[in-house]
């Protein structure tokens, strides 16, 4: 029976283009996640959208001198390109802009606060005594109290992943200027997180199929003692308070963003003119939630949002939140301020999108941090994309255009190597299965290439090549086996190369999408037409390597 799967995926910030963390990170793990349940046959709702009111909008729109609205529109429409392009297949990607996100965040805010979980309070605050004004979290720069970081932002220490406030900050100073701060009370709004401490704490020992740096994380937070923490600021670009007397207000973005998920969630069934939709994929017990982002945003996914939750009732908890550690780039953590990172739209202009997302997948940063490197790249494309998986395709297929007039030859009696091939067809499809729905993408993409590693073997035991010229009911044997995995490849391979997997499906002699295909081996019809085969990748030359390495250097001050 198909089941109901919902799938949020972290907001990027829409004040500059998407880069290689990004993709990494959250996105392409939760298209795969995504791409397989649907293949499967499971009901699949993908959201997620750009997060037009951080600060860091502002940040950029004060430094160009343009309105933040501007700033915002411009990275949107880069976003849906760029995912577009890479294959990221939202069901729906808006922003946090919309009348209905607005609506829907002050529903929560009013119902919270109804209830005791919202509560007014005054709080010292940041204040620029040369910009005349309150600063948000992010223009706050000071040394982290936890790890002692030196940059860590008035928010939230990038190395510890620990949340903050200004105040908290050893020698905060304007992120801007680099000038002293005063701190001055102004009244906001709080979210009592202190009300949900134990039914947090009992919900998250539960979640043993969580990954272990996920649940350590989260219980250690809990187990540390939460705070409330203010909901508002004294800013003038994001989601109005629904109050009277709070017009220079704002409801702060952290609160308001995972909120998203909900609002996107109806967006969504009211586009397929069907309102209440939404509401089997987010209250529906039945359902499961997974939430995709990269480990500095686990506090907001497993304590925050779920609070939320709690406190508004009838919502799904989260399932899974299986977040992504960091991804280094040339050895050095990725920085967008430095400029040392791989933007998406550059990467796009020089190379297809498969060959990324396959290298991205194989060194995917699940448990720990790991490296992308230009040398892997090129490695890994002309090694295992070309050498291995796409030049099994391209030479069986081939010979057997060549020898079988371009159709599926009928297979003779199989011999017990024949036999140990086809069994790992089924076995393969299961053992990918299993890890896919676990999110172990990396393990499930080693179940493919180890299949294609077997496949090659096999057809150098069994040398086509030269049994066509002695025995041809051997050689149409071998190909049509050949061909088979072939076939099996292109499903096992359709979560994380979805553009050559379409390809060699059309290749075989299909119509229609992959997609609609299933999770299942389709054996292999004799006699069926197939068209004159083309390969599937290209071989990069190695001094590729070199020249994007000494670019990425160039653009890095």
């Amino acid at each position: 029976m198909a089941e109901r799967i919902f799938i949020g995926v972290a907001w990027p910030y829409a004040n500059g283009p998407l880069h290689l963390g990004h993709l990494a990170g959250s996105y392409l793990p939760a298209d795969i996640f995504a791409r397989y349940h649907r293949i499967i046959g499971n009901h699949v709702l993908m959201v997620s959208g750009s997060d037009q009111h951080g600060t860091p909008i502002t940040l950029r729109a004060e430094d160009e001198g343009v309105e933040p609205k501007e700033i915002v529109e411009r990275f949107h429409a880069s976003f849906l390109d760029t995912w577009e392009k890479m294959g990221i297949d939202f069901d729906l990607f808006t922003t946090t802009g919309t009348r209905n996100h607005t609506e829907t965040v002050q529903q929560v805010f009013l119902s919270l606060l109804e209830q005791g979980y919202i509560y007014k309070d005054t709080m010292l605050l940041p204040y620029s005594a040369q910009e005349k004004r309150f600063l948000p979290d992010r223009y706050v720069e000071g040394i982290c109290p936890h790890c002692g970081h030196k940059k860590a932002r008035g928010d939230q220490c990038d190395q510890c992943g620990k949340t903050l406030n200004p105040i908290d900050l050893i020698e905060p100073r304007g992120k801007r200027d680099g000038s002293k701060l005063e701190f001055r009370e102004s009244e906001h709004f709080f979210l009592k997180l202190t009300s949900f401490e134990h039914s947090l704490l009992d919900w998250i020992k539960r979640q043993e199929h969580w990954r272990p740096n996920v649940l350590n994380f989260s219980r250690r937070f809990i187990e540390d003692g939460l705070k409330d923490r203010a909901i508002t600021r004294d800013i003038e670009w994001g989601i109005p308070i629904p109050l009277d007397g709070y017009d220079n207000k704002r409801i702060y973005v952290w609160f308001e963003a995972v909120i998203g998920y909900w609002s996107a969630a109806q967006e969504w069934a009211k586009n397929i003119k069907s309102p209440s939709s939404w509401e089997q994929f987010l209250t529906d017990p039945g359902t499961k939630s997974f939430y995709f982002m990269g480990k500095d945003n686990i506090p907001f996914h497993t304590i925050i949002w779920p609070s939320i939750l709690m406190g508004v009732g009838s919502m799904n908890l989260p399932y899974d939140v299986p977040a992504n550690e960091f991804l280094n780039l040339e050895g050095a953590k990725l920085s967008t301020s430095g400029n040392w990172a791989i933007w998406l739209p550059d990467y796009l202009e020089n190379f297809d999108p498969d060959p990324l997302r396959y290298v991205l997948s194989a060194t995917m940063p699940e448990t720990s941090d790991t490296n992308f490197s230009w040398d892997n790249f090129v490695s890994r494309n002309n090694r295992e994309l070309v050498a291995t998986y796409g030049n099994l395709v391209h030479r069986v297929l081939t010979l057997t255009y060549m020898h079988f007039n371009g159709k599926f030859p009928s297979p003779g009696k199989m011999e017990k190597d024949d036999h140990m091939l086809m069994d790992m067809l089924p076995q393969s499809l299961k053992q990918a299965g299993e890890r896919l729905e676990g999110c172990k993408f990396r393990d499930a993409l080693g179940v493919a290439m180890n299949l294609a590693q077997s496949a090659n073997r096999y057809i150098d035991f069994m040398a086509p090549w030269k049994t066509i010229k002695t025995d041809p009911i051997r050689t149409a044997t071998t190909l049509w086996i050949c061909i088979n995995v072939i076939s099996c490849l292109r499903t096992l391979m359709y979560p994380f190369l979805p553009f050559s997997s379409q390809n060699l499906h059309e290749q075989l002699g299909n119509q229609g999408t992959i997609q609609d295909c299933g999770w299942k081996l389709d054996t292999i019809t004799p006699g069926q037409c197939f068209p004159s085969p083309q390969p599937l990748f290209k071989k990069l030359d190695e001094s590729i390597a070199d020249h994007q390495r000494k670019r990425l250097e160039e653009q890095s001050p």
